[in-house]
């Protein structure tokens, strides 16, 4: 299984903008497929973004949609979620996991992060 790390989270006021990184070890980076899901408080998680081994197709989920971008570099191992004009809402604890497949189905990521607080005020 390939070891997953984020980092990037923290404080933001709403309408502003993070960076989070994902740095994975372990198994060949490239030959996953990635993708970024979240859980608030008392919610269930939930699929944020995903992105192709080759990072040419990339799939979001329709809250992000125009504000948030997943991208990757294979040649570090990591993938990003870059994450504009952030809301409220956007507060949770942001985890990344690889698969196999471009799904949006938690179930079918393998490996997981241990995830990075991001909380967004008002």
């Amino acid at each position: 299984q390939v070891q997953l790390v984020e980092s990037g989270g923290g404080l933001v006021q709403a309408g502003g903008s993070l960076r989070l990184s994902c740095t994975a070890s372990g198994r060949t980076f490239s030959n996953y497929d990635m993708g970024w899901f979240r859980q608030a408080p008392g919610k269930e998680r939930e699929f944020v973004a995903a992105i192709s081994w080759s990072g040419s197709n990339t799939y979001y989920a329709d809250s992000v949609k125009g504000r948030f971008t997943i991208s990757r570099d294979n040649a570090k191992n990591t993938v990003y979620l870059q994450m504009n004009s952030l809301k409220p809402g956007d507060t949770a604890v942001y985890y990344c996991a690889a698969a196999f497949s471009l799904s949006a189905v938690s179930a079918d990521f393998r490996s997981w992060g241990q995830g990075t607080q991001v909380t967004v005020s008002s």
